[in-house]
Formats: C-alpha cells, sequence, structure tokens
C-alpha cells in the first residue's frame, strides 16, 4: 500500500519530521570502554550563543530501563560508563553547528577503570566488575534440563563434542535511529524510529516520572528495524528530557558511527555441543554450554539467551536436553534483539554438527535430518506442542529443487553443497502475561474503511497485510480500506510491538475481529429496517445484499449512511486476541510459548577457490512453512531477506573491536551484501 509513497520519496520517516522553532540535539559519548565520572562541566557549552540547554546524568530521575529484573541501563550514564559510545551529555542547540561546538566545550573528568573485553576473562575471580550489583560479571543463568541427558548419553552408540563461536553482527538499517520530540501542555509527543511504540511509551513515562497517558509515541515510516529498534535509545530520551527541559521541540538523529557504536548487535556466542545418537542416527541426547558475550548491559540479552536454549529442542525430536548459558557483561557494545533471537547462533552450532554426525555415520544428511525431524502432534522436551509442521515436506523440496542427491553423487573439487533447518515462534509470550494486540475498524459513509491498529510496520508490509484481512472480512476491496497504525494515542488500541514474527498472526486476529464486529453491527441495525433476520446479509464486492437472490442490495456507503441518519450510530467495531500460548519459566525453559511454529530448510551451492579461499554462494534453495500465505510478495521478501542477511553474517559482516573501539564503524569499512 505505501509502495508509490517511499520509492516516490513521499514518506514520511522520522528523519523528515521537522517542527516549527524545533532544535538540534546532540549526544555526547564515553571515549573510555571503563571509567568513573568524577565530573561534567557544562558551562562552556551553556554560554555558547544558540545554545538552548545541556544535560547531564544528574538531571535525570536516575530510574534503570529494561526488562523488569534485568533493567541495568539509564537514559544518561550516572557515575559510570561502560563501553566506548556510551552516553553521558546532550545538548539542543538552534543548528548542527553550534550542537556540535557545544559538545566539544563540554569538559569531563573521567576515573579510567581496569576494563574486561572476553567473556571467558569476565567470568573469572579478579576480573573488572562492570556493575556493582553483578560480582562475576554473570547477569543471567539459564539452566534447564528436559528429560535424563545422562541415560541418553549412556544409550548412545555415537557421542560427540564440538565447540563453535558466532560472531557479532550489526543490524544495519539504513534508516539510523531518530527522534523528534515535543513538549506542551504537560504532554510529551516523541515522533520514533521504534518497533514498539507501546513499549517506547512505558519506557519514557517511568525514566521521566510522566503518567503514561500525558506520552504519546508515534512511529513514521520505517527504514528497517530486524530487532535493532525494539527498545529506548538514547536519541528518544535525550530528545525528550531536551524538549521538556527547553520547552521547544527537539530532533536527535545518530550518525552512521553512531549506529554502530552505540546501538544493539547479534551477541557474539561460544557454543560447545555434544550430541548422543544410535548408529541408525536417531538423536538420543544433547548437552549444550553457551557462553554470550552480552556487551555492556543486559538490553534483550536475558531472553535471547532463554530462546537460545529452548531452540535446542524444537526443530528435532530430542527426548534428553541439558542446556547452560551464560549472559556476560563485557565492556563493549551492547547485545540486543536481532532477527532469530538468540536462535541462529545455537542453530549454526547445531546444524554444523548434524553434518558431522551424518559424516561420522555414513547417513545423507537431508535423511539424518529427516529422521528426527518434529511432526504434528509433538510435544518436544522444552514443552513446545507442535500443531502444524512442514519441516519434512520443506526438506524434501529443496532436496528435489537442488537436485541434491545428484551432485552429491559427483563432487567436483572445491565445489560443495550443504543443508540446514530451521524454526520459529508466531509471536512469543515472554514480558507480560499476555501477547495480545487490539483494533478497531470503523465504517464510513463514503464506503470506506478505516482499521486503527497497534502494530508497527517497520517496512515488511504490515499494514498491506492487515488491509487484505479486513478487506476480505468486509468484502470491499482493498483500497476502500485506510489503516492508522503505530501511533500510541490513536483510538485506543494496543499492541506490544513487531516481533517474534506476531504481527500478521496476533495484529491479523485482532483486525479480523474488529471487522467482523462491525459487519456485525451493521447488519444488526440493518435487520430491523428491512425487517430481514440478521443472517440473512451479507457483504460482498462493497455492496450489502439479502438471501440468495440479493432481493435488497444497496452500496456499504449507503447502508452505513441509513444507519447513521436514522439512528445516529456510529459504526465501531472493536477486537482483541490474545494468541494461545503460555509464559515460558525463565527457571526452567520449559513452556508452549507460541500459538504455533513456523519450519523452513536451505540448501546451499558453494564454490571455493583453494588457491586463493574466495568462496562463491552459486545458489541458495530456500523452502518455508509459514502456513496460510497471506501476500505472496512480501513472503518473497521476507525470505529473500533472511537468505541476504545469512549471507553476509557468514561471508562478509566482521567486526572490528580492539580494546573497546570499533575500528569499522560505518559501511565502507563494515561490508554488508547488496543489490550488487
Amino acid at each position: 500500500m505505501d509502495a508509490l509513497e517511499i520509492v516516490t520519496g513521499r514518506a514520511t520517516y522520522t528523519v523528515d519530521v521537522s517542527l516549527p522553532g524545533m532544535l538540534v540535539g546532540k549526544i555526547l559519548r564515553s571515549p573510555l570502554p571503563h571509567a568513573r565520572i568524577r565530573h561534567v562541566d557544562t558551562s562552556r557549552a551553556l554560554a555558547l550563543p544558540g545554545v538552548q540547554a545541556v544535560v547531564t546524568g544528574e538531571d535525570t530521575l536516575k530510574r534503570k530501563y529494561g526488562r523488569f529484573a534485568s533493567a541495568d541501563e539509564y537514559g544518561l550514564a550516572v557515575d559510570k560508563v561502560r563501553y566506548v559510545g556510551e552516553q553521558v551529555a546532550a545538548v539542543a542547540a538552534r543548528d548542527e553547528e553550534t550542537a556540535l561546538e557545544a559538545l566539544q566545550r563540554i569538559r569531563v573528568e573521567y576515573e579510567e577503570l581496569p576494563a574486561v573485553f572476553d567473556p571467558g576473562e569476565a567470568m573469572r575471580e579478579g576480573a573488572p566488575i562492570l556493575h556493582e550489583d553483578v560480582p562475576n560479571n554473570v547477569s543471567y543463568t539459564a539452566d534447564f534440563h528436559w528429560g535424563d541427558v545422562e541415560a541418553g548419553f549412556a544409550a548412545s552408540d555415537y557421542v560427540r563434542e564440538d565447540t563453535f563461536s558466532t560472531p557479532a553482527q550489526v543490524h544495519g538499517s539504513l534508516e539510523p535511529h531518530a527522534a523528534v520530540a515535543q513538549y506542551a501542555g504537560g504532554r510529551l509527543t516523541v515522533w520514533s524510529t521504534t518497533q514498539g511504540p507501546y513499549a517506547l511509551r512505558k519506557d519514557l513515562a517511568f525514566t521521566l516520572g510522566l503518567p503514561e497517558g500525558r506520552v504519546r509515541v508515534v512511529k513514521p515510516h520505517m527504514g528497517g528495524g530486524f530487532g535493532g529498534k525494539r527498545e529506548m535509545f538514547a536519541s528518544d530520551f535525550c530528545a525528550a528530557l531536551l524538549a521538556m527541559k527547553t520547552g521547544l521541540p527537539v530532533k536527535i538523529v545518530y550518525t552512521r558511527q553512531e549506529e554502530f557504536i552505540a546501538s544493539r548487535q547479534r551477541h557474539p556466542m561460544r557454543i560447545t555441543l555434544r550430541t548422543g545418537c544410535r548408529r541408525d542416527g536417531t538423536i538420543l541426547a544433547k548437552d549444550c554450554l553457551v557462553v554470550a558475550d552480552g556487551g555492556a548491559y543486559n538490553s534483550r540479552g536475558p531472553g535471547v539467551l532463554q530462546y537460545a536454549g529452548t531452540s535446542l529442542a524444537s526443530l528435532y525430536r530430542v527426548p534428553n536436553v541439558r542446556y547452560r548459558g551464560y549472559h556476560v557483561y563485557t565492556n563493549k557494545p551492547v547485545g540486543g534483539a536481532f532477527r532469530g533471537y538468540g536462535s541462529l547462533q545455537v542453530r549454526f552450532a547445531d546444524e554444523s554438527q548434524m553434518d558431522m554426525l551424518a559424516e561420522e555415520l555414513g547417513i545423507d544428511p537431508i535423511e539424518l535430518r529427516l529422521k528426527n525431524a518434529v511432526r504434528p502432534g509433538d510435544v518436544t522436551a522444552s514443552g513446545r506442542r507442535i500443531t502444524s509442521c512442514g519441516l519434512r515436506e520443506c526438506l524434501e523440496k529443496v532436496r528435489e529443487a537442488s537436485r541434491w542427491t545428484e551432485k552429491r553423487r559427483a563432487p567436483a573439487p572445491g565445489y560443495g553443497i550443504g543443508v540446514a533447518c530451521n524454526d520459529y515462534v508466531s509471536a512469543l509470550r515472554s514480558i507480560y502475561e499476555y501477547d495480545c494486540s487490539s483494533a478497531l475498524v470503523r465504517l464510513n459513509e463514503d464506503g470506506s474503511v478505516d482499521l486503527f491498529s497497534g502494530a508497527a510496520d517497520i517496512g515488511q508490509g504490515a499494514d498491506t497485510v492487515l488491509a487484505q484481512i479486513v478487506a476480505e472480512e468486509l468484502g470491499v476491496a482493498v483500497e476502500d480500506v485506510h489503516v492508522l497504525a503505530g501511533d500510541t494515542q490513536q483510538a485506543g488500541v494496543l499492541d506490544l510491538g513487531s516481533y517474534a514474527s506476531r504481527v500478521t498472526f496476533v495484529a491479523g486476529n485482532a483486525a479480523r475481529r474488529a471487522a467482523a464486529d462491525a459487519r456485525q453491527q451493521l447488519f444488526s441495525h440493518l435487520a430491523r429496517h428491512w425487517n430481514v433476520p440478521p443472517d440473512r446479509l451479507a457483504l460482498r464486492a462493497g455492496r450489502v445484499v439479502t438471501g440468495p437472490g440479493e432481493e435488497r442490495s444497496v452500496t456499504l456507503a449507503e447502508a452505513v449512511r441509513l444507519v447513521l441518519n436514522r439512528e445516529g450510530v456510529f459504526l465501531l467495531g472493536r477486537g482483541y486476541y490474545d494468541a494461545p500460548s503460555e509464559k515460558v519459566d525463565y527457571r526452567t525453559g520449559y513452556g508452549n510459548s507460541s500459538p504455533s511454529y513456523s519450519f523452513g530448510a536451505q540448501v546451499a551451492e558453494v564454490q571455493v577457490d583453494s588457491r586463493t579461499g574466495r568462496v562463491q554462494v552459486l545458489r541458495v534453495w530456500s523452502a518455508a512453512d509459514c502456513g496460510r500465505v497471506l501476500n505472496p510478495l512480501a513472503l518473497t521478501g521476507q525470505a529473500e531477506g533472511s537468505v541476504v542477511c545469512g549471507l553476509g553474517m557468514t561471508l562478509l559482516e566482521d567486526r572490528l573491536v580492539e580494546d573497546g573501539r570499533t575500528l569499522n564503524p560505518g559501511f565502507l569499512e563494515y561490508k554488508m551484501p547488496t543489490c550488487l
């Protein structure tokens, strides 16, 4: 629906928001990986003509935010900095040049502290402590045990143990983090690059000491998220604080360098995995140890680590699983949510080892996976209830399409063909006791339909799919549905955000129910006027008709006007959907966290030059089991995007960090795959 706006440049992103009298905000960041803040002198910056305000941690309520028990981060640093790039102060000035000069005038007196950059070293006794209330730098420990692992290994004919490591990966969204804040009449409005407007509203209200009802968050168009825009960032907090202090609107836009050093990244992990199986390939037990480099703060790290563990028992029938995971603080950039949410790292280790097992046992890698694949009706060791599951079909599809068997029979020097599988949730009950979305559908006098949704379209096409759902439910054209979404003050709807592949399923069901409610209200009123039972009415092609012979037929616009003019009734349907799932117990890792699960398989064909080491991916076949496809074009974009993201992490992307400093904070030095 938004394609024309985007390609013609008419779409409004956060960086495009401009308000009268708006100031430019800039953030002063720590040059040190670990230091105590002794004093911040802002007097010279405040004396600069054009500077309206300067704020530091002393100007805040010093409230830590994050995910409840794991909250450990301030909007502006208080007492200490823990990584290069942490926000120390912020300024608001009449223009960018003045704001940048003001930053140079701020004097910060640091007491440099010992730093630690390796999670293994950070866990050792005597290592520098980042957070005083976490003595061993381990902020979260997962210790899950399902079944009898020792008995499973004892019954195994073959046991293999390997250690794998995965690197950091930056989100690389084309649109940087940005926020525009306005404070007027005791109310705060923030336009933000956020994947979760309601979650951001909650964090802003808490850290700034405002009632949630006085905070409004608006999400304009977004140029990419991938999990990296799920949280409150210094751009949001500092813009809001400066707006409250000056009484003027303030805009903060991250530079590309800030994106690299001060946003989030995929957690680097070290994974030791032991698997036991019978001679025929039947897997009996898995034992996994994960050490995750969380960087300086928790962010979504504990949840990522927990989910990584549950993914060990979600793809294959593994009756006995033990998982120990450690989320470790280091003086490095912070790890957070990233597409796959921890499952990707463990999947890399598990799928690699599956190939090693297949080679040792003399079994075709696809056959080994087919033998152990979960099936509909299974309950996994971790408590996931598998309803629908097309994993086996996905494997068969990629085997056939790639001519897998034929190509493996005739190997060539430097040529390889490999396979891997994946699974994911379709919504995730994790933070709150509910996993819900709500929607309102309004029928207008001109026959158009307004859908009010809390869902955040972050470029994946959510607004389009929601409009399709409402259009089909009401029997109108998609073009007649106007979507109003991503605004916390809009029509009183709620949504938890765009993450965990939940939007189409959860927000879509809410929108569908709201449309059905609006239709039922319309039919109820018309039935009285036409003296027919409501169940004889139907909506088809924008018309309300009665009976199989369609004895009476009016346009939707005429029907709405009839109800409005005769009864003064405003037709507004309400819909709410809470996914049928369970909140996973963080102590045990057990529970059915999603109402359904998606599955997939991929085959990659690779050529390696043995003289130079150059790796060329010739072709990738990807099969996705995602249920009923509502928009094939959007699905293709998601599938291709996941392939490209994986290619980048595997072949190109390499974050270089030395003594806590990112050495390649830009697209020139940090290589990502492009359309070329």
